[in-house]
């Protein structure tokens, strides 16, 4: 047995469910444990795209289950959606491959008005969330007064947590953001017969995993957003609503600190952003622009326009401390042939003084001036390259100099978006 975190080491979007997808055939389960359907995995097998928001990227492999934790806010029906297109498409034909847990929280209506009321209002200060409700609804987790997918299977607890709910949310839509009431009614007879479509994929799910383990079977993590968009490490308050580091396994997905092995940090070739927020090697003309056209950087769940820039090892450093990485995963190489010369930030020079650590506060990292290490770039396609030894010199050397920034081994490196263009430099499921 032997269980992996995979884990954004960046401010998200950094190819997680390429590499989920490309490791699920060694796991017999795949378990997400924190987030929400703002979260957007693009994979691509054979040439044909799935891009998921709530369903773990393990599906697309047949003898993998895929668990949705406890730590996770479901929009019942984009996860029905989801689930209605798998099995369209003949990837999905037994519910049993998909379990929800029941003690899931769940996206109703007004958290979605909420979501988009607050960043309306906040106008130039607003953090640019996806409008996807995921904030609003884990304030209700943590207020205690939450519905979860178990409430939808008892109309009668459900029907009194509504009517219960319904009056202070529409009091603040209404009265303070000018926003059209919720009709409570209709929000209740769509949330029974979610209830009703659900049914099948409900479990304890933490009962399933601890199974899985005393079984020795393999278990791969899959974690949603970046380390930087974490609550609580990442730049507040531009940031997510739950905890996205590797710690949040435990709590998310219900399993111990000691049943963790190993942890794969996950990061593109260079760096994106979607949203607003400070970003220190963001590169606002041709460079970027140069990135974003050849890493068709848009997000999988807006479609938004990403912002880009050069590598950050600043950055790497302080994810691989927070995460407690035992590898790096490096994605998008197959861009850089398109850029040109290429560089690494190295340090920080903050207020006057050079620094090679991670700011704490927002402010020191709004004036962060990157201090660069430039590198030499390579023309060369690197999409066929199926072995370490095949890429290009610059190309080696760039994969070592971010090791020996980060003091992380890089032990896969992505060249393409296809699930065989990955290179592995050693087994990832080995045993800790």
């Amino acid at each position: 047995m032997t269980t992996l975190v995979a884990m954004g080491a960046q401010w998200g979007d950094e190819g997680k469910g390429k590499l989920v997808d490309w490791l699920a055939p060694q796991a017999q389960l795949v378990v997400r444990f924190h987030g929400g359907n703002n979260a957007g995995h693009t994979l691509v097998v054979d040439g044909e795209k799935t891009v998921l928001h709530v369903v773990p990227a393990g599906v697309l492999n047949p003898g993998t289950i895929n668990l949705i934790g406890p730590g996770v806010v479901v929009d019942p029906g984009a996860l029905l959606g989801e689930l209605a297109t798998l099995e369209e498409r003949g990837v999905l034909k037994d519910p049993s491959r998909v379990r929800v847990s029941g003690r899931a929280h769940v996206i109703l209506e007004w958290h979605l008005a909420l979501d988009k009321a607050r960043e309306e209002a906040a106008k130039g200060r607003a953090i640019g969330t996806t409008g996807r409700g995921i904030g609003p609804a884990y304030e209700d987790k943590v207020t205690r007064r939450g519905i979860r997918i178990a409430d939808l299977l008892d109309p009668k607890r459900l029907r009194d947590a509504i009517d219960r709910l319904a009056e202070q949310k529409n009091f603040e839509l209404v009265e303070f953001y000018k926003w059209q009431p919720v009709d409570k009614d209709a929000l209740y007879r769509n949330a029974v017969e979610w209830g009703k479509q659900l049914e099948p994929y409900i479990d304890h799910t933490t009962r399933t995993l601890d199974r899985a383990l005393r079984d020795g079977k393999n278990v791969l993590f899959e974690g949603a957003q970046g380390t930087f968009l974490d609550i609580d490490h990442g730049t507040y308050p531009y940031v997510t609503s739950s905890n996205c580091v590797a710690g949040a396994v435990c709590a998310g997905a219900g399993v111990g600190p000691t049943k963790v092995d190993r942890v794969l940090g996950i990061t593109k070739a260079y760096t994106t952003r979607v949203g607003g927020g400070p970003f220190p090697t963001e590169e606002t003309g041709a460079v970027g622009e140069a990135l974003r056209k050849a890493g068709s950087e848009f997000g999988a769940t807006t479609g938004r326009p990403r912002r880009c820039g050069w590598l950050d090892a600043v950055m790497l450093r302080e994810a691989a401390i927070v995460n407690g990485f035992s590898s790096l995963a490096v994605n998008k190489l197959d861009v850089l042939p398109e850029i040109g010369e290429l560089k690494i930030a190295t340090a920080y020079r903050v207020n006057g003084k050079l620094t090679e650590d991670f700011p704490m506060t927002l402010d020191e990292i709004e004036v962060a001036e990157p201090v660069y290490e430039t590198l030499p770039g390579w023309t060369e396609d690197v999409r066929g390259c199926r072995n370490f030894e095949d890429l290009p010199r610059n190309a080696r050397a760039y994969v070592e100099r971010i090791e020996a920034l980060v003091g992380v081994p890089v032990e896969i490196v992505s060249v393409g978006p296809g699930r065989d263009e990955t290179i592995s430099r050693t087994e990832p499921f080995r045993p800790r």
